[in-house]
């Protein structure tokens, strides 16, 4: 991706974490924690509806990722870099986390398919095998993940290459996810394991919230 590109997303996520601490000062709620990899909201953002199946064919919506704080990413099996490249990171992350802080137990990765014309639940089952961590594969028709990915506010885009072949271009996000299957924090890219192992410990208050 284009340096533009990561400048923009970089400058969002300063304008963000702004935005989040002059809203907590307004409304007299404490300041949320500095992250080193991106930032956390002042409030927990409830998902809207969307219907999905994971890697069995099992429906999925937003309510079935209540139980456990889960690190989601969007991407797609045939992504020939970004994808693999953070989610090996993310499964380094959850180790560390897991290991270090008894609060994390139950972690998840969850990798949300941005290509539903190539991203079978077997596919994704497969793909998501060769990281060795604790994750969970979500695809389903293009109409739901559609609702996905406007519930979690990311773009993506088919990219034709010609000859029948085409690629995804996708934003490199990863949003964190309490307990309650609420957003409470954004990691934005170049991403750093030690920083995410770092910054989750930083959320980990947050995560497993009482109510």
């Amino acid at each position: 991706m284009s340096n533009r590109y990561w400048i923009s997303v970089g400058a969002i996520a300063v304008v963000a974490a702004l935005a989040g601490v002059y809203v907590a000062r307004m409304l007299g709620q404490p300041v949320v924690p500095s992250l080193e990899s991106g930032t956390s909201l002042p409030q927990a953002r409830v998902l809207p509806e969307f219907d999905l199946v994971d890697t069995q064919g099992a429906a999925v919506s937003p309510a079935a990722l209540r139980g456990h704080p889960t690190l989601v990413f969007f991407g797609f099996t045939h992504c020939p870099d970004v994808c693999p490249t953070t989610l090996a990171l993310l499964a380094s992350v959850q180790k560390q986390a897991v290991q270090q802080d008894a609060g994390m137990a139950g972690l998840k990765v969850a990798l949300i398919s941005v290509d539903p014309e190539r991203d079978t639940p077997q596919q994704l089952g497969s793909y998501i095998a060769s990281f060795r961590g604790d994750f969970i594969g979500l695809t389903g028709s293009a109409s739901e993940i559609v609702k996905a990915t406007r519930g979690f506010g990311v773009a993506s885009a088919r990219v034709d290459l010609g000859g029948g072949n085409y690629t995804m271009d996708h934003s490199a996000a990863v949003f964190v996810l309490d307990s309650q299957a609420r957003i409470v924090a954004v990691f934005t890219p170049p991403l750093s394991a030690a920083a995410l192992t770092r910054d989750l410990a930083r959320l980990s208050p947050v995560l497993n919230p009482r109510t």
